[in-house]
């Protein structure tokens, strides 16, 4: 089994082009709009056109298909199209599965997109308004009549049980915090552009559930998001310098359900991103002390810090004074709770920029960085390096 030896899809594609759309609160045009335009932005980033694409890979949450984006981005035939579940658990696996197509022959380029209205159209926050019945829904049918009934809610209860056993203050959470609207702030990508946060702000926001405050919790946005896939040999002949895919998994862990995974043995931990780490160590090779760039995903900032724990930066219950002391360079692009939330796409891409050294806030000397996805779900990592 894959999760207990290193694969071989290491160092055989990367990333060559990132595209996407402003990121604002009221796009005023179509989903299919923003992830056309994204999937464009990206192909010219990349020096490609829509007639070298045969494959896309997009979410089972996107409401636009790949053959309709296809066709409205001037893309002929498709030889490669794939979804992948669970939310923004998703995001890395879409790009793990466009280079299983580039490195098996299956496709030559691969663009993975995202694009939705999440905040002038569907709010995933305004939790579970209905649902059809199916087996996946019945796990949420033990949680929904007692009141948990949205995201911050179904993370408050793991967050608080963090608290209990370590010792700690919700304070804590505050770190992460201010550590993405620090960059955000540099970012002029960003929503939050220009307006850093401080722990006392933090500590003074409202609760949403506690012991998640407002600033715990990430943005609503609506935007789109676009990432190009090849051959790391094709990759060398183009425009930008690549980032190669040094290692891609994904994880579920046991007795996992979709964000309400309470009947496991313990909740401090997320263990489907446990999976995710050791599979990325053990193909690549590589261990916590190699990566220069942390780009972690953070829709609520408690499954931060236990990421960080999974991964082995630090030991249970250490996290938030490890980012307090900045010990990684941490969401350089400001994270999902300050730049954007695009289900995890936008850390993908600022991965990217990372390796180019374009970031707004670029780490000097950055050779590696990780990439995780949704937290609390089934889940995917990367690891992006320089080539060569």
């Amino acid at each position: 089994m894959s999760v207990r030896r290193a694969d071989s899809l290491g160092g055989k594609a990367a990333i060559v082009g990132i595209g996407a759309t402003e990121f604002s609160k009221d796009s005023g045009r179509s989903e299919l709009t923003l992830a056309v335009e994204a999937v464009r932005a990206a192909l010219d980033d990349a020096g490609l056109s829509p007639s070298d694409v045969d494959g896309l890979v997009t979410f089972t949450m996107d409401t636009s298909p790949e053959i309709t984006v296809a066709q409205a981005a001037g893309i002929g035939e498709l030889s490669f199209f794939s979804r992948v579940h669970y939310g923004g658990g998703a995001a890395c696996a879409t790009v793990q599965q466009a280079a299983l197509a580039v490195a098996s022959g299956v496709a030559d380029v691969v663009v993975c997109y995202r694009a939705f209205n999440e905040r002038s159209g569907r709010r995933f926050g305004s939790g579970v308004q209905r649902r059809e019945p199916t087996a996946e829904g019945a796990a949420l049918g033990w949680n929904l009549p007692f009141g948990l009934l949205t995201p911050a809610s179904w993370v408050a209860m793991a967050a608080q049980r963090y608290l209990h056993t370590y010792g700690l203050e919700p304070e804590v959470f505050g770190h992460v915090a201010v550590t993405d609207r620090r960059h955000a702030a540099r970012n002029p990508a960003a929503y939050f552009y220009g307006k850093p946060i401080t722990l006392a702000d933090h500590a003074a926001s409202r609760w949403i559930v506690e012991p998640l405050r407002l600033l715990d919790c990430c943005q609503e946005t609506d935007g789109g998001q676009a990432i190009v896939v090849t051959s790391a040999e094709r990759a060398r002949d183009l425009p930008r310098p690549p980032a190669v895919i040094v290692a891609a998994a994904q994880g579920a862990g046991r007795a996992q359900e979709q964000m309400t995974s309470f009947y496991r043995d313990g909740l401090t931990g997320l263990p489907e991103m446990g999976v995710v780490a050791r599979q990325l160590w053990r193909t690549s090779g590589l261990s916590p002390a190699d990566i220069d760039v942390g780009i972690l995903y953070d829709h609520f900032t408690p499954f931060v810090l236990m990421q960080l724990e999974e991964f082995g930066f630090c030991g249970p219950g250490e996290a938030g004074g490890f980012v307090a002391d900045d010990a990684l360079p941490l969401n350089t692009h400001g994270g999902q709770l300050g730049e954007a939330y695009l289900h995890g796409m936008n850390g993908i891409a600022e991965a990217v920029r990372q390796i180019r050294s374009t970031s707004a806030n670029q780490v000097t000397g950055a050779a590696r960085t990780l990439v995780t996805a949704g937290t609390g779900v089934p889940t995917s990592g990367l690891i992006l390096g320089r080539d060569g």
